[in-house]
Protein backbone atom coordinates (compact mmCIF):
# COMPACT_ATOMS: atom_id res chain seq x y z
CA UNK A 1 0.00 0.00 0.00
CA UNK A 2 0.98 3.24 -1.30
CA UNK A 3 2.01 5.62 2.68
CA UNK A 4 1.00 8.69 3.00
CA UNK A 5 2.63 11.31 5.02
CA UNK A 6 1.85 14.48 6.59
CA UNK A 7 5.01 17.55 6.43
CA UNK A 8 4.10 19.53 9.78
CA UNK A 9 6.83 22.92 9.84
CA UNK A 10 5.11 23.35 13.04
CA UNK A 11 3.01 21.43 15.67
CA UNK A 12 -0.82 22.68 14.49
CA UNK A 13 -3.67 20.42 16.19
CA UNK A 14 -6.18 21.05 13.54
CA UNK A 15 -3.61 19.94 10.42
CA UNK A 16 -2.47 17.10 12.10
CA UNK A 17 -5.37 15.98 12.93
CA UNK A 18 -7.10 16.14 10.29
CA UNK A 19 -3.87 14.17 8.42
CA UNK A 20 -4.26 11.38 10.66
CA UNK A 21 -8.17 11.35 9.87
CA UNK A 22 -7.20 11.65 6.20
CA UNK A 23 -4.80 8.00 6.88
CA UNK A 24 -1.86 9.35 7.05
CA UNK A 25 0.69 7.01 8.76
CA UNK A 26 3.65 9.42 9.76
CA UNK A 27 3.95 13.01 10.25
CA UNK A 28 7.33 14.99 9.74
CA UNK A 29 7.83 17.84 12.59
CA UNK A 30 10.47 19.86 12.15
CA UNK A 31 9.21 22.11 15.16
CA UNK A 32 7.08 20.92 18.08
CA UNK A 33 6.80 18.37 21.06
CA UNK A 34 6.67 14.96 19.23
CA UNK A 35 4.27 13.75 22.01
CA UNK A 36 1.28 16.24 21.89
CA UNK A 37 1.05 14.69 17.85
CA UNK A 38 0.94 11.15 19.62
CA UNK A 39 -2.30 12.36 21.39
CA UNK A 40 -4.17 13.07 18.89
CA UNK A 41 -4.09 9.33 17.53
CA UNK A 42 -1.78 6.19 17.04
CA UNK A 43 0.61 8.01 14.41
CA UNK A 44 4.50 7.57 13.58
CA UNK A 45 6.57 10.96 14.02
CA UNK A 46 9.60 11.12 11.72
CA UNK A 47 12.62 13.94 11.79
CA UNK A 48 14.53 14.57 8.83
CA UNK A 49 18.08 13.35 9.10
CA UNK A 50 17.24 10.72 11.42
CA UNK A 51 14.11 8.74 10.15
CA UNK A 52 14.68 9.79 6.53
CA UNK A 53 16.87 11.58 3.78
CA UNK A 54 15.65 14.85 2.52
CA UNK A 55 17.12 15.82 -1.14
CA UNK A 56 15.57 19.01 -2.91
CA UNK A 57 16.04 18.23 -6.56
CA UNK A 58 17.34 21.75 -8.43
CA UNK A 59 19.66 19.63 -10.99
CA UNK A 60 21.09 16.74 -12.01
CA UNK A 61 23.58 16.70 -9.11
CA UNK A 62 21.04 16.24 -6.85
CA UNK A 63 19.24 13.93 -8.14
CA UNK A 64 22.56 11.53 -8.39
CA UNK A 65 22.98 12.41 -5.03
CA UNK A 66 19.16 11.07 -3.72
CA UNK A 67 19.92 7.73 -5.93
CA UNK A 68 23.02 7.12 -4.35
CA UNK A 69 22.05 6.57 -0.94
CA UNK A 70 21.78 2.91 0.58
CA UNK A 71 18.99 1.02 -1.07
CA UNK A 72 17.31 0.32 2.67
CA UNK A 73 17.44 4.01 3.48
CA UNK A 74 14.17 5.79 3.18
CA UNK A 75 14.80 9.09 0.53
CA UNK A 76 12.17 12.06 0.42
CA UNK A 77 12.72 14.28 -2.66
CA UNK A 78 11.31 17.50 -3.27
CA UNK A 79 11.06 18.97 -6.92
CA UNK A 80 11.25 23.00 -7.14
CA UNK A 81 9.50 22.87 -10.32
CA UNK A 82 7.57 19.15 -10.05
CA UNK A 83 8.92 17.95 -13.24
CA UNK A 84 8.60 14.20 -12.99
CA UNK A 85 11.97 13.31 -14.77
CA UNK A 86 14.03 12.87 -11.56
CA UNK A 87 11.21 10.76 -10.17
CA UNK A 88 11.07 8.62 -13.04
CA UNK A 89 15.25 8.09 -12.65
CA UNK A 90 14.95 7.44 -9.34
CA UNK A 91 12.15 5.16 -9.21
CA UNK A 92 13.72 3.24 -11.72
CA UNK A 93 16.67 2.94 -9.00
CA UNK A 94 15.28 2.16 -5.80
CA UNK A 95 12.40 1.14 -3.95
CA UNK A 96 12.25 3.70 -0.69
CA UNK A 97 11.38 6.36 -2.42
CA UNK A 98 8.87 9.07 -1.20
CA UNK A 99 8.16 12.48 -3.27
CA UNK A 100 7.15 15.55 -1.65
CA UNK A 101 3.46 16.71 -3.16
CA UNK A 102 1.55 19.88 -2.98
CA UNK A 103 -2.02 18.89 -3.51
CA UNK A 104 -4.10 15.83 -4.97
CA UNK A 105 -2.86 16.07 -8.65
CA UNK A 106 0.37 15.94 -7.89
CA UNK A 107 -0.01 12.53 -5.53
CA UNK A 108 -1.91 11.08 -8.42
CA UNK A 109 1.31 11.45 -10.54
CA UNK A 110 3.69 10.39 -7.93
CA UNK A 111 1.76 7.25 -7.32
CA UNK A 112 1.33 6.56 -11.14
CA UNK A 113 4.80 7.21 -12.75
CA UNK A 114 6.43 4.41 -14.47
CA UNK A 115 3.58 2.28 -13.27
CA UNK A 116 5.35 1.47 -10.42
CA UNK A 117 5.19 4.74 -8.63
CA UNK A 118 7.21 5.77 -5.16
CA UNK A 119 6.47 4.25 -2.56
CA UNK A 120 4.98 7.16 -0.73
CA UNK A 121 3.83 10.83 -0.98
CA UNK A 122 4.48 13.56 1.64
CA UNK A 123 1.96 16.30 1.51
CA UNK A 124 3.50 20.08 2.17
CA UNK A 125 0.06 21.48 2.66
CA UNK A 126 -1.68 23.94 5.28
CA UNK A 127 -5.13 23.73 3.41
CA UNK A 128 -8.05 21.30 5.25
CA UNK A 129 -9.42 20.38 1.99
CA UNK A 130 -6.23 19.19 0.55
CA UNK A 131 -5.33 17.32 2.74
CA UNK A 132 -8.88 15.09 2.77
CA UNK A 133 -8.37 14.57 -1.17
CA UNK A 134 -4.67 13.44 -1.29
CA UNK A 135 -6.09 11.21 1.43
CA UNK A 136 -8.88 9.99 -0.82
CA UNK A 137 -6.12 9.74 -3.39
CA UNK A 138 -4.38 7.35 -1.64
CA UNK A 139 -7.23 5.38 -0.90
CA UNK A 140 -8.73 5.46 -4.09
CA UNK A 141 -5.70 4.87 -6.29
CA UNK A 142 -3.60 1.87 -5.28
CA UNK A 143 -4.56 -0.56 -8.11
CA UNK A 144 -5.86 -0.92 -11.28
CA UNK A 145 -6.31 -4.21 -12.96
CA UNK A 146 -7.75 -5.22 -16.69
CA UNK A 147 -10.63 -7.68 -15.77
CA UNK A 148 -11.83 -9.90 -18.23
CA UNK A 149 -14.93 -11.56 -19.58
CA UNK A 150 -15.16 -14.84 -18.36
CA UNK A 151 -17.31 -17.44 -19.76
CA UNK A 152 -18.49 -20.15 -17.53
CA UNK A 153 -18.14 -23.99 -18.62
CA UNK A 154 -18.72 -26.30 -15.64
CA UNK A 155 -20.67 -25.81 -11.97
CA UNK A 156 -20.25 -28.78 -10.06
CA UNK A 157 -22.19 -29.13 -6.36
CA UNK A 158 -19.05 -30.67 -4.06
CA UNK A 159 -20.65 -30.96 -0.28
CA UNK A 160 -19.40 -29.56 2.51
CA UNK A 161 -16.04 -27.77 2.69
CA UNK A 162 -14.57 -24.80 5.30
CA UNK A 163 -15.46 -21.13 3.67
CA UNK A 164 -14.19 -17.80 4.68
CA UNK A 165 -16.89 -14.62 5.13
CA UNK A 166 -14.38 -11.49 5.39
CA UNK A 167 -15.90 -9.42 6.82
CA UNK A 168 -13.87 -5.42 6.38
CA UNK A 169 -13.74 -2.35 7.73
CA UNK A 170 -15.31 -0.60 5.09
CA UNK A 171 -18.59 -0.16 3.14
CA UNK A 172 -18.66 -1.64 -0.15
CA UNK A 173 -20.77 -0.81 -2.77
CA UNK A 174 -22.75 -2.43 -5.50
CA UNK A 175 -20.08 -3.77 -8.51
CA UNK A 176 -17.52 -4.07 -5.74
CA UNK A 177 -16.25 -7.50 -4.59
CA UNK A 178 -12.68 -9.39 -4.02
CA UNK A 179 -10.61 -11.34 -6.81
CA UNK A 180 -10.28 -15.48 -5.27
CA UNK A 181 -9.27 -18.17 -7.14
CA UNK A 182 -8.03 -22.11 -6.42
CA UNK A 183 -5.19 -20.60 -8.85
CA UNK A 184 -3.31 -16.95 -8.73
CA UNK A 185 -3.44 -17.48 -12.55
CA UNK A 186 -7.22 -17.05 -12.69
CA UNK A 187 -9.36 -15.17 -10.16
CA UNK A 188 -13.39 -14.37 -10.11
CA UNK A 189 -14.50 -11.16 -8.64
CA UNK A 190 -16.74 -12.62 -5.56
CA UNK A 191 -19.51 -9.43 -4.97
CA UNK A 192 -19.58 -7.82 -1.67
CA UNK A 193 -23.09 -8.66 0.67
CA UNK A 194 -24.29 -5.36 -1.20
CA UNK A 195 -28.02 -6.85 -1.58
CA UNK A 196 -31.19 -7.74 0.15
CA UNK A 197 -33.21 -10.43 0.31
CA UNK A 198 -36.35 -12.00 1.72
CA UNK A 199 -34.23 -14.31 3.90
CA UNK A 200 -31.26 -12.00 5.12
CA UNK A 201 -30.43 -8.36 5.82
CA UNK A 202 -27.31 -6.97 3.46
CA UNK A 203 -24.11 -7.17 4.79
CA UNK A 204 -22.15 -4.64 2.32
CA UNK A 205 -18.83 -4.59 4.41
CA UNK A 206 -18.86 -8.31 3.88
CA UNK A 207 -17.30 -11.03 1.10
CA UNK A 208 -18.62 -14.37 1.50
CA UNK A 209 -15.42 -15.80 -0.44
CA UNK A 210 -14.89 -19.08 -0.25
CA UNK A 211 -13.01 -21.99 0.63
CA UNK A 212 -9.98 -21.94 2.49
CA UNK A 213 -7.79 -23.26 0.49
CA UNK A 214 -7.97 -20.38 -2.48
CA UNK A 215 -5.89 -17.16 -2.99
CA UNK A 216 -7.13 -13.94 -2.20
CA UNK A 217 -5.39 -10.55 -4.00
CA UNK A 218 -3.72 -8.35 -1.32
CA UNK A 219 -1.89 -4.98 -1.67
CA UNK A 220 1.44 -4.86 -3.75
CA UNK A 221 0.38 -7.47 -6.29
CA UNK A 222 0.56 -10.03 -3.45
CA UNK A 223 -1.61 -12.98 -2.57
CA UNK A 224 -2.55 -15.01 0.88
CA UNK A 225 -5.02 -18.23 1.12
CA UNK A 226 -7.84 -17.19 2.49
CA UNK A 227 -7.44 -19.10 5.98
CA UNK A 228 -4.33 -17.31 7.18
CA UNK A 229 -6.44 -13.94 7.06
CA UNK A 230 -6.69 -12.30 10.63
CA UNK A 231 -8.03 -8.73 11.79
CA UNK A 232 -6.02 -6.01 11.22
CA UNK A 233 -4.81 -7.31 7.51
CA UNK A 234 -4.85 -5.36 4.52
CA UNK A 235 -7.11 -6.71 1.50
CA UNK A 236 -7.92 -5.51 -1.98
CA UNK A 237 -11.33 -4.33 -3.17
CA UNK A 238 -12.30 -4.22 -6.89
CA UNK A 239 -15.36 -2.38 -8.73
CA UNK A 240 -16.40 -3.78 -11.99
CA UNK A 241 -13.83 -1.35 -14.04
CA UNK A 242 -11.47 -2.76 -12.19
CA UNK A 243 -10.46 0.17 -9.75
CA UNK A 244 -8.40 -1.53 -6.47
CA UNK A 245 -8.74 -0.05 -3.28
CA UNK A 246 -7.53 -1.07 0.53
CA UNK A 247 -9.46 -2.36 3.18
CA UNK A 248 -9.14 -3.62 6.76
CA UNK A 249 -10.26 -7.21 8.09
CA UNK A 250 -12.33 -7.21 11.00
CA UNK A 251 -13.08 -10.41 11.13
CA UNK A 252 -12.66 -13.84 8.84
CA UNK A 253 -15.24 -16.22 9.69
CA UNK A 254 -14.41 -20.02 9.11
CA UNK A 255 -17.73 -21.86 8.70
CA UNK A 256 -18.59 -25.75 7.67
CA UNK A 257 -21.28 -25.13 4.99
CA UNK A 258 -21.88 -26.81 1.40
CA UNK A 259 -19.68 -25.95 -1.69
CA UNK A 260 -20.16 -25.44 -5.36
CA UNK A 261 -17.11 -25.52 -8.24
CA UNK A 262 -17.46 -22.69 -10.42
CA UNK A 263 -15.34 -22.96 -13.63
CA UNK A 264 -15.02 -20.72 -16.35
CA UNK A 265 -12.79 -19.33 -19.54
CA UNK A 266 -11.15 -16.48 -21.32
CA UNK A 267 -9.91 -17.15 -24.24
CA UNK A 268 -7.90 -20.19 -23.42
CA UNK A 269 -6.93 -19.71 -20.12
CA UNK A 270 -9.06 -21.76 -17.04
CA UNK A 271 -10.64 -19.75 -14.13
CA UNK A 272 -12.36 -21.27 -11.47
CA UNK A 273 -13.12 -21.00 -8.01
CA UNK A 274 -15.08 -23.10 -4.93
CA UNK A 275 -17.78 -20.90 -3.13
CA UNK A 276 -20.27 -21.61 -1.12
CA UNK A 277 -23.38 -22.37 -2.22
CA UNK A 278 -26.28 -20.48 -1.14
CA UNK A 279 -28.55 -17.74 -2.95
CA UNK A 280 -26.90 -14.60 -0.98
CA UNK A 281 -23.07 -15.77 -2.96
CA UNK A 282 -22.68 -13.83 -5.65
CA UNK A 283 -20.14 -13.39 -8.91
CA UNK A 284 -20.19 -10.20 -10.94
CA UNK A 285 -21.41 -9.46 -14.29
CA UNK A 286 -19.34 -7.55 -16.24
CA UNK A 287 -21.75 -4.03 -15.68
CA UNK A 288 -21.19 -4.37 -12.12
CA UNK A 289 -24.51 -6.56 -11.58
CA UNK A 290 -24.10 -9.35 -8.90
CA UNK A 291 -25.53 -12.98 -10.19
CA UNK A 292 -26.00 -15.62 -7.38
CA UNK A 293 -24.27 -18.73 -7.90
CA UNK A 294 -27.87 -20.03 -7.13
CA UNK A 295 -28.65 -18.98 -10.66
CA UNK A 296 -25.39 -19.23 -12.34
CA UNK A 297 -25.63 -21.47 -15.76
CA UNK A 298 -23.19 -22.68 -18.18
CA UNK A 299 -22.39 -19.65 -20.72
CA UNK A 300 -23.72 -16.27 -18.37
CA UNK A 301 -20.40 -14.32 -18.53
CA UNK A 302 -18.82 -12.93 -15.49
CA UNK A 303 -16.01 -10.63 -14.54
CA UNK A 304 -12.76 -12.40 -13.71
CA UNK A 305 -8.38 -11.42 -13.64
CA UNK A 306 -6.30 -13.98 -15.52
CA UNK A 307 -2.03 -14.01 -14.90
CA UNK A 308 0.83 -16.26 -15.42
CA UNK A 309 0.39 -18.69 -12.32
CA UNK A 310 3.28 -18.46 -10.11
CA UNK A 311 3.41 -17.77 -6.14
CA UNK A 312 5.42 -18.14 -3.32
CA UNK A 313 4.91 -16.92 0.06
CA UNK A 314 2.29 -14.94 -1.80
CA UNK A 315 4.68 -12.93 -3.81
CA UNK A 316 5.01 -13.28 -8.49
CA UNK A 317 7.44 -15.46 -8.94
CA UNK A 318 8.52 -17.06 -12.84
CA UNK A 319 9.09 -20.91 -12.50
CA UNK A 320 7.40 -23.60 -14.71
CA UNK A 321 4.15 -24.36 -12.94
CA UNK A 322 0.75 -26.57 -13.58
CA UNK A 323 -2.48 -26.09 -11.88
CA UNK A 324 -5.35 -28.16 -12.03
Amino acid sequence: MREFWYWAEEFDRKLIASAIEAGAKAVILEEGDEEEVKKLGKISVLRKGVDFEYVLIKGKEDEERAGRYPSDVKVVVETTDWTIIPLENLIAQRGELYAVVRDEEEAKTAIGILEKGVKGVVLKSKDLNTIKKVGKVLEEGEETLPLVVVKITRILPLGLGDRVCVDTTSMLSRGEGMLVGNSSGGMFLVHAETEENPYVASRPFRVNAGAVHMYIRTPNNRTKYLCELRAGDEVMVYDHKGRGRVVYVGRAKVERRPMLLVEGKWENRKVSAVLQNAETIRLTKPDGTPISVAELKEGDEVLGYVEEAGRHFGMKVEETIIEK
